[in-house]
């Protein structure tokens, strides 16, 4: 199972791709497995030395008791040191941001695809369009 954020693609051009796990609650690790998670919105930020995913919305699982979890609430990335340098590193150069682009299992352990992005003008993003109904007309 994979969700993917398709709005970061098309609003982004993605430079660098990094590979993180994420620490999660019972009750949020059992509405991924469900599905029922959305990317679209969030961010990635490095605060003292460490990432954090905001707003990823985990919805909240029906079955648990009153201990559920926030939907929204910041949810740390295990990522090495090295690499958390380097992102941030790179984000301080103007107009860059990490974005979530991916999450899925490996191994039975959610990890999130998170990337190195630099915001899309208004004509790169006409151009996209145009790409993909070309794509699509020439399927058929």
């Amino acid at each position: 199972m994979e969700i993917k954020n398709k709005k970061a693609y098309f609003d982004y051009e993605i430079l660098k791709e990094y590979e993180a796990g994420i620490a999660l609650a019972g009750t949020e690790i059992k509405s991924v497995r469900k599905g029922a998670v959305s990317l679209k919105d969030s961010f990635a930020r490095i605060k003292n030395n460490e990432a954090y995913v905001i707003n990823m919305y985990i919805e909240k699982y029906d079955e648990a008791s009153i201990f559920n979890h926030d939907p929204r609430r910041e949810r740390k990335l295990l990522l090495h040191k090295k690499e958390i340098l380097k992102i941030k590193k790179d984000l301080e150069q103007e107009g860059y941001s990490l974005i979530p682009l991916k999450m899925y299992f490996v191994k039975n352990k959610a990890k999130l695809l998170i990337g190195i992005a630099k915001g899309k003008k208004l004509y790169d993003k006409r151009e996209s369009i145009k790409k993909r109904d070309l794509e699509r007309q020439n399927r058929y």
